[in-house]
C-alpha cells in the first residue's frame, strides 16, 4: 500500500496539527510503508540511511500510540519510560528529541533526552518528575539504570536507531545489557544502513516475525552530488587542501577524516591560513560540539572539520562541499559522508583524497557506488611528483638530491666520525 497523504495513515488529530504546523503533508516512501505497520503492533527491521525520513517514521507511530493508551499520560509515570530510543551519538539523540517535540507539541507526554559528556544533575531531575519517551546514548543509560534513576521495567516500544553505528562505535555490548533489563512482552524496531553479520544476529535476538522496510535516500540522491577524486601523497594532503580552500565558491564545507588527532591537525593548519574553521569529533566535551555546529550553521565558520561522528543525524542546510581528507575504511561511510551535501533538492559537489595506502578503500567506494569518481589530480602518478609541503614545480623532472636540502653539505665534504672520506676503493682503518 502506497499512501499519499498523512491523513491515510490514521495518526491522532494533535499529530496533524502539528505536522500541518510544519508544513508535513506527504510522507516518505519508509513512513507510508512503516507507520502503519507500527500501528498494527508489528515489529520493524528498517535497512535506511539519513534523510529518508525515518525519525518521523517510529516517531510519529510511537506518539500516537502512547497517547490512545494513556491519554494525557501514563499513571505515576516517574522513572520508568513507556518508550526507549537508544541513538550511537549525542548529537542523533538531541535531532530524535527535537522531533519528539515537534511531533508531540499537542499532546501530554514527557520526554527527555540522556547522553554522556554532561552533569548528570539537569537529567538525573528530569526523570525524577517522570517521562514517558527517553532517548538515550548507551553509556549514559546504563550509568543510570546502575545508580537506579531510570528503570525498564515498564517499556513498552523500544527502538535501535543507527545499529550498525552502534556495533562500529563498539556499544553493541552496553546494548545487550540494555535490552535485557527490558520487558519481553513490547514492540521493537531496529534501524540500520546496513545489514552486517552482527546486526543480522542483533535483529534476530530482539525482533519477533519483523516486517522489513528497505528504502534508499530519497533526500540526497548520489546523482545529483558532483563525485571527484585527487591521487595525492598522505602528506601532501594538507597544502592541496589550502589550495582548493582558496577558490571562493567553496563557501560551506565539510572536511571528513578519519582520526580525532588528524581533525584537529587539519583544523589548525586551516585557521592558521585564515579560513574560518571548527572541528568537531569524540574528543570535543558536548558544548564545545554544539557550539562548533552553531557556528558552522549560522555561517560563522565556513569550514567544519569532522570525524565520522557528523556523517549521520546531522542535517546542515546549504553545504557545498564535502571533501574526504582520509577516506574511510567502509565504503558505507562515504555514502554517509558525501550525503551531507545535494539536501533538499540542491546540488552540491564532493572531493576526495587518496593516498597510495587508500587505494582498497577507493575500490571498496568505487564497487558500492558503481561508478568511478573522476580523477581530476593525479600527483601521485610519478612518486617526484610531491615534496612533503605540497606540489613541486612542473619544470622539476628528475629526482632530487642533496642540493634540495639547503642545510645540508655535499657529500664530498660530509664527516664521518670525524674522519676524511677515503678516497673510492679503500677503507677506513679499522
Amino acid at each position: 500500500m502506497t499512501n499519499t497523504n498523512f491523513s491515510d495513515l490514521g495518526l491522532a488529530d494533535p499529530i496533524h496539527r502539528a505536522l500541518r504546523a510544519r508544513n508535513h503533508t506527504t510522507p516518505t516512501p519508509i513512513q507510508s510503508r512503516a507507520i502503519p505497520e507500527l500501528l498494527a503492533g508489528r515489529d520493524i527491521l528498517g535497512i535506511a540511511q539519513t534523510g529518508t525520513g525515518k525519525t518521523g517514521a517510529f516517531t510519529l507511530p510511537i506518539l500516537h500510540q502512547l497517547s490512545q493508551k494513556h491519554g494525557s499520560g501514563r499513571k505515576n509515570a516517574t522513572k520508568s519510560p513507556g518508550a526507549l530510543i537508544l541513538a550511537p551519538t549525542r548529537e542523533l539523540a538531541i535531532q530524535i528529541g527535537e522531533e519528539f517535540h515537534a511531533y508531540g507539541k499537542h499532546l501530554h507526554l514527557r520526554h527527555t533526552v540522556i547522553f554522556g559528556g554532561v552533569n548528570q544533575k539537569r537529567q538525573v531531575n528530569a526523570l525524577g518528575r517522570g517521562v514517558d519517551i527517553v532517548i538515550a546514548t548507551p553509556g549514559r543509560l546504563l550509568d543510570l539504570m546502575n545508580q537506579r534513576h531510570i528503570f525498564l521495567d515498564a517499556v513498552e516500544f523500544l527502538v535501535l536507531d543507527e545499529a550498525d553505528r552502534m556495533l562500529d562505535m563498539g556499544f553493541i555490548r552496553d546494548v545487550r545489557k540494555i535490552i535485557a533489563a527490558l520487558p519481553k512482552a513490547r514492540q521493537s524496531l531496529l534501524f540500520s544502513a546496513t545489514m552486517a553479520g552482527e546486526i543480522g544476529r542483533l535483529s534476530g535476538e530482539i525482533l519477533v516475525d519483523p516486517v522489513r522496510v528497505e528504502v534508499t535516500p530519497q533526500a540526497t540522491p548520489i546523482e545529483r552530488i558532483e563525485q571527484s577524486l585527487y591521487h595525492v601523497p598522505a602528506a601532501g594532503k594538507t597544502a592541496l587542501l589550502a589550495d582548493i580552500m582558496s577558490d571562493p565558491a567553496l563557501s560551506r564545507v565539510i572536511v571528513f577524516t578519519r582520526t580525532k588527532h588528524r581533525a584537529n591537525r587539519v583544523a589548525d593548519k586551516l585557521g592558521k591560513s585564515g579560513v574560518a574553521v571548527e572541528a568537531i569529533h569524540g574528543n570535543k566535551s558536548q558544548g564545545a560540539r554544539q557550539r562548533a555546529l552553531k557556528q558552522f550553521r549560522d555561517g560563522n565558520a565556513r569550514v567544519l572539520v569532522a570525524t565520522d561522528i557528523a556523517a549521520r543525524g546531522i542535517d546542515v542546510d546549504g553545504v557545498t562541499h564535502v571533501i574526504n581528507f582520509e577516506l574511510p575504511n567502509e565504503p558505507e561511510s562515504y555514502v554517509h559522508r558525501i550525503g551531507r551535501t545535494a539536501r533538499a533538492g540542491a546540488s552540491g559537489q564532493a572531493i576526495a583524497f587518496c593516498d597510495p595506502a587508500e587505494r582498497g578503500y577507493l575500490r571498496d567506494i568505487e564497487h558500492l557506488i558503481q561508478c568511478r569518481l573522476t580523477v581530476i589530480g593525479d600527483a601521485s602518478a610519478a612518486n617526484d611528483g610531491w615534496d612533503k609541503n605540497g606540489p613541486r614545480s612542473k619544470n622539476r623532472t628528475k629526482p632530487q638530491h642533496h642540493r634540495d636540502k639547503p642545510n645540508q653539505k655535499p657529500r664530498h665534504k660530509r664527516r664521518r666520525n670525524g674522519r676524511k672520506r677515503k678516497p673510492n676503493g679503500q677503507r677506513a682503518a679499522a
